[in-house]
């Protein structure tokens, strides 16, 4: 199912353009428009799912085949020495597309903390 409102569900549609990196029955690669590291993908379910609040035992396969998959699309697209997978969920997470998606960074230096380090009592 998808919803008409969501621009990764016109995506899917072919609505709206994107430059793919992979495609299956269920799952949709493309490069991130706004690239972070010199490798920046977007991987998304084809089936409309918002939240990772939102997933089902159904959504299983899918999610398992995504994280399966990251690993080797980040070679192919030059990772050679690690990559990282981020997931923003809801409004503390930062998610800005309310349609679950992995990001994919990587490139040839490290990328860098993920959040600033903050400092604990006692340190």
């Amino acid at each position: 199912m998808q919803d008409p409102d969501c621009i990764f569900c016109r995506i899917v549609k072919g609505e709206i353009p994107s430059r793919k990196v992979y495609e299956d029955d269920g799952i949709l690669v493309f490069r991130d428009i706004r690239p972070q590291a010199p490798v920046h993908l977007l991987m998304i379910p084809k089936a409309h799912v918002a939240t990772m609040y939102d997933l089902t035992d159904g959504d299983a396969p899918v999610m398992g085949r995504m994280m399966r998959l990251a690993g080797k699309l980040a070679l192919d697209e030059g990772a050679r020495d690690g990559f990282r997978l981020i997931v923003n969920n809801g409004r503390v997470g930062l998610q800005e597309v309310q349609h679950i998606h992995l990001h994919v960074l990587g490139g040839p230096e490290p990328l860098g903390p993920m959040l600033p380090r903050r400092s604990t009592q006692g340190d």
